[in-house]
C-alpha cells in the first residue's frame, strides 16, 4: 500500500540505507561516517496463554528484527492495546512486565509507550538500535556458493495452534521463543556474514524466498538438514496447521521446486513461526547448515 506513496527523499534528510524495496527486517538510516540507526515495530495477539510469558515472547520477536541487521537495541516503548472492561489490568501488567524483563536481558532501555483499549488485546514493542552502516546484515546482499544457516528450530506455529485449541503447554516452544538472537547476530557480524534475515510469520520458506529474490539468486534446502522442536511433527500430523502456514507455502509454490518432497514437510518448513532464529548466508560456529545459494535457476527455491 505504501508503493508510490514515499518515492521522494525528504530535502536534508540523511541516507536512507534499508527502506522498502527489499522488504528487509527494518529500517536503516546512516547517521554519520559508519553509525546507523536501525528502527522496527512489531506487536501481535496473544501467542500463549500466560500474561508474562506472551510479554517475553513480544518483547524477544520485535527485537528479533534489530539482531537480524546485526545492530545492538537501545531502547524500546511498548505499545499495548487492551479490552479493559473485559481483562484485569493486573494481566496487562504482566504482559509489559515480561516485556521488560527480555529488554532488560538485551540492555535495552523500556521508555514508556503508548495504550489503547481495544476488543481484542495486542502487545508488542518500537525498537531502536545502532549499527556499523557498512556491516549491515541485509537480505538482499546474499551471494550464490555461500552456505545457509539456521539459528533455531522450526515448529513454534504447529505448537502454538495446539496449545491455542487444547491448552497444552509446550516449554520447549516458549524457551525458544524468548530466546534473544544476540548471540548468533554478533557471531555472524563477527565472521564477516553480510546477508541475513530472521523467520517468523511467513516461515523459513517465505523468508528465504523474500532474501533469495532480493538477492538474485536461487536457495536450496536440505529438509533433512533442517531442526525441529519435540512435538512438532506430531502437531503437524494431528492438523495443528494454521491458515497462515498453508496461505505461505501457498505464496511459494510457484516459485519452487520440491519434486520428491511430500506437503507434510513442505508444510513445516513454511510453519509461520513466532520469535525464530537467524537464517545467515554463512556459516556460524555452533548452528546447523540447512543449505546454499546456487547461482538463479528457473526456480527461487529448491527443497531437497
Amino acid at each position: 500500500m505504501l508503493a508510490g506513496l514515499l518515492d521522494e527523499t525528504p530535502d536534508g534528510a540523511p541516507e536512507l540505507l534499508v527502506g522498502l524495496d527489499s522488504g528487509d527486517d527494518a529500517a536503516a538510516v546512516r547517521l554519520d561516517g559508519s553509525r546507523a540507526v536501525v528502527a522496527t515495530v512489531d506487536f501481535f495477539t496473544p501467542v500463549v496463554d500466560d500474561a508474562f510469558d506472551w510479554g517475553r515472547v513480544a518483547a524477544a520477536n520485535a527485537l528479533s528484527d534489530v539482531y537480524a541487521m546485526g545492530g545492538t537495541p537501545l531502547v524500546a516503548v511498548n505499545l499495548l492495546a487492551w479490552p479493559v472492561d473485559l481483562l484485569p489490568l493486573e494481566l496487562a501488567r504482566e504482559v509489559l512486565r515480561g516485556g521488560a524483563e527480555v529488554a532488560r536481558a538485551a540492555s535495552c532501555h523500556v521508555a514508556g509507550g503508548h495504550s489503547i483499549d481495544d476488543a481484542e488485546p495486542k502487545y508488542g514493542m518500537a525498537v531502536t538500535g545502532v549499527a556499523d552502516a557498512d556491516r549491515l546484515l541485509r537480505n538482499d546482499a546474499g551471494v550464490a556458493g555461500m552456505p545457509l544457516t539456521l539459528t533455531k528450530p522450526l515448529g513454534t506455529g504447529v505448537l502454538n495452534s495446539r496449545h491455542k485449541a487444547t491448552g497444552q503447554v509446550f516449554p520447549q516452544a516458549v524457551e525458544t521463543m524468548v530466546a534473544l538472537n544476540r548471540d548468533a547476530s554478533r557471531a555472524a557480524v563477527d565472521a564477516g556474514v553480510r546477508a541475513a534475515t530472521d523467520v517468523t510469520g511467513f516461515g523459513l520458506l517465505g523468508h528465504l524466498f523474500k532474501l533469495a529474490r532480493a538477492s538474485g539468486v536461487t536457495a536450496v534446502v536440505d529438509a533433512a538438514a533442517v531442526p525441529y522442536l519435540e512435538g512438532a511433527r506430531e502437531a503437524l500430523r494431528d492438523g495443528f496447521v494454521s491458515g497462515g502456514t498453508r496461505r505461505n507455502l501457498d505464496w511459494v509454490r510457484p516459485h519452487l521446486d520440491a519434486s520428491g518432497v511430500d506437503d507434510d514437510e513442505l508444510l513445516l518448513l513454511a510453519d509461520a513461526q513466532t520469535s525464530g532464529g537467524l537464517l545467515v548466508v554463512g556459516e556460524v560456529p555452533g548452528y546447523p547448515v540447512i543449505g546454499e545459494l546456487v547461482p538463479q535457476a528457473e526456480h527461487t527455491l529448491m527443497v531437497r
